[in-house]
């Protein structure tokens, strides 16, 4: 399982994902440009001394040919047709995140093999990114038997 970054914007939430993947084993791609620099002291102090398998993309053309036919790729969408508790992952998805504040384009929408959504309770627009990842990815984790053994 990896877990994809599409332009992310909030050097915190990127760093806080990189830390719970670190923490879980799980590779995550970058996909660029992202809105802070990736020396920026927030993202620094988000991921302390955790080291995560980064795969850094210049461009969504560059992670798409990167990817060539791999896994399927799992967008965590607020607009998702497929609510996550009845969503069934694969060992080797890859989650992908859209930006903080505009989500991605429709060119990315529909790359993905899935839509999903986490459900909230009525009036709820939106989890933070990081908090959205961090629950896709446990779940996919979890289904796929890959949480590591303690």
């Amino acid at each position: 399982m990896r877990l994809a970054l599409f332009e992310p914007d909030i050097p915190q939430n990127t760093g806080a994902l990189l830390r719970f993947a670190a923490c879980f084993g799980v590779a995550v791609d970058l996909i660029e440009p992202c809105g802070f620099l990736l020396d920026d002291r927030r993202l620094k102090r988000a991921v302390l001394d955790y080291t995560a398998v980064i795969c850094r993309h210049v461009s969504w053309a560059a992670f798409l040919a990167c990817r060539a036919s791999q896994s399927r790729l799992i967008l965590m969408t607020t607009t998702g047709a497929i609510p996550l508790h009845r969503f069934a992952f694969a060992a080797d998805d890859t989650i992908l995140l859209g930006r903080e504040g505009a989500g991605v384009p429709d060119e990315v929408h529909r790359a993905a093999a899935s839509r999903v959504v986490i459900p909230l309770r009525p009036g709820a627009r939106s989890l933070n990114v990081a908090l959205a990842g961090a629950i896709a990815l446990a779940e996919g984790l979890r289904q796929t038997g890959l949480f590591p053994d303690p």
